[in-house]
């Protein structure tokens, strides 16, 4: 008897399990988008690490948080989507479970006024995603109370799981899940909190120089060098042909003199030499035609 507990599984039997659950999955046409297993630090990037930094802040989830980090290492969440404000998720255990975490969207005055903050320090979408912003708007970004990460009172989540757990070991490994996920695209905390990045860069803009000065000249590449590099002819540049001049004026004064020159009177010409040759061959032909005629009468 197990007084309602499932059995222990270990992690290799876990594994198991998961691998025949994304197998029957797959087998029914169904894509699953595990979190990959792996030793080490679950999160590798600016985001992720910021992300699993902020759950590990908060006193309510700091005693379930380490079995969770533990099945997300053996590849126990096979798989997780985020979408607007909500996560679902699958996890290997005793048996698959089902999690699903809801989080609030972040308030349009705490976006507003986040926008407001950062205004003079984002440049480009690339630079805010890839994390490569001064250390004071990152800060902002990432505050418990003022950023994009949510706080616990803006969390809900299930399991079906029966464990009574505020927080079971199964969405401890989700909640990990996503600052592994995060990792690979940054831009889905924007999408759980219901914002819109570009909206953030777009205010940003507003408060920079409209004016930039453009690349020095050793730094732009010339023709000869496109060629090399891409391996294309550039087509020449199109001259446009010159418009006609005002009437009167001359463009070449030896060509208009040429032209406008009186022409000589044309000479009729003599009968070529060969021509009279052809007249006295016919006459001789015919003059020799009639002395046979005579020889044979006679």
């Amino acid at each position: 008897m197990y007084y309602g507990w499932k059995p222990y599984v270990s992690v290799a039997e876990r594994r198991k399990k998961a691998e025949r659950a994304a197998a029957k999955a797959k087998k029914s046409g169904q894509a699953l988008s595990p979190v990959a297993a792996g030793r080490g630090a679950i999160a590798r990037t600016f985001w992720g690490k910021a992300w699993c930094d902020n759950l590990e802040r908060y006193s309510d989830f700091e005693n379930r948080l380490p079995r969770g980090r533990t099945y997300v290492r053996n590849g126990s969440v096979i798989d997780l989507r985020i979408a607007a404000g909500k996560v679902s998720a699958q996890v290997m255990g005793s048996s698959l479970y089902k999690v699903t975490v809801n989080i609030t969207a972040l308030p349009r005055k705490q976006w507003q006024a986040l926008g407001a903050e950062c205004a003079d320090s984002i440049e480009s979408l690339v630079e805010l995603l890839q994390g490569r912003l001064s250390q004071g708007v990152m800060a902002r970004i990432c505050h418990p109370q003022k950023g994009l990460f949510p706080s616990p009172k803006e969390i809900a989540f299930d399991c079906s799981c029966p464990d009574w757990a505020a927080m079971c070991k199964h969405v401890a490994a989700v909640f990990y899940g996503i600052g592994a996920r995060l990792d690979e695209q940054p831009e889905l905390l924007f999408t759980l909190r219901r914002v819109d990045a570009k909206d953030l860069v777009a205010r940003a803009g507003t408060g920079l120089p409209l004016k930039k000065k453009g690349p020095a000249a050793g730094r732009v590449l010339d023709e000869a060098s496109l060629t090399d590099m891409f391996g294309i002819e550039m087509a020449l540049p199109f001259a446009p042909a010159k418009r006609a001049k005002a009437a009167g004026a001359v463009k070449n004064p030896a060509a208009v003199k040429k032209a406008t020159a009186p022409r000589k009177a044309s000479v009729a010409r003599k009968p070529t030499v060969g021509g009279k040759q052809a007249a006295t061959g016919k006459k001789k032909a015919r003059a020799s035609v009639g002395k046979t005629a005579t020889r044979k009468k006679t």
